[in-house]
């Protein structure tokens, strides 16, 4: 289902049973897998790949060359950036031409999830089942089922695939999941 009001360039790959809200925006070359939601005001720029089973709330940002892997959910106004050292101009003065910058893709692994109004900066990658909270602001590589707080980010512990916080240290003992009971997470 693609809402009328949705704006999806030519070029761009819808997949299968994926729901286009109001007001959605995708860019040419963009590629939205199979059983996704976007929801309003979504904008998702040219050349970016999302995977299957994807669910991005309202306002979500996307930028170029961003790569979202399958079951990613991103909150209501995440943003995932591409520019490190952001310029409109030269030091002259003169207006940056499109192709005088590099992207940096950001990388989100699968069943990472994102916070509500979280930005991912420029060349960081979201390891499988992570979780970034709220409002954070992620300017570091997050490891698979990394717990992510704060501005600048910081790893504050584990979660499992559940979602649900994972006690003590992954690294010195077992861990069982108290909601779910799986083993570290896996």
């Amino acid at each position: 289902m693609i809402d009328p009001t949705a704006e999806v360039a030519p070029t761009a790959t819808i997949g299968d049973r994926s729901q286009l809200w109001h007001y959605v925006h995708v860019r040419e070359g963009a590629r939205i897998g199979s059983d996704c939601i976007l929801g309003r005001d979504v904008y998702i720029d040219a050349g970016v790949v999302i995977g299957d089973r994807c669910k991005l709330q309202n306002g979500v940002m996307v930028y170029q060359p961003a790569v979202l892997e399958d079951g990613v959910f991103l909150g209501p106004g995440v943003i995932l950036t591409n520019d490190r050292i952001p310029r409109a101009v030269h030091p002259d003065g003169a207006l940056k031409a499109a192709g005088e910058w590099t992207a940096q893709p950001v990388t989100v692994r699968h069943g990472a999830a994102v916070g509500a109004g979280a930005v991912l900066v420029a060349g960081v990658t979201l390891g499988p089942w992570s979780l970034v909270g709220a409002g954070a602001v992620v300017t570091r590589d997050v490891p698979a089922h990394g717990l992510v707080v704060g501005n600048p980010g910081r790893l504050i512990g584990h979660v499992c695939r559940c979602g649900a916080r994972l006690a003590g240290d992954p690294s010195r003992a077992k861990q069982v999941c108290a909601t779910c009971g799986r083993e570290n997470g896996a």
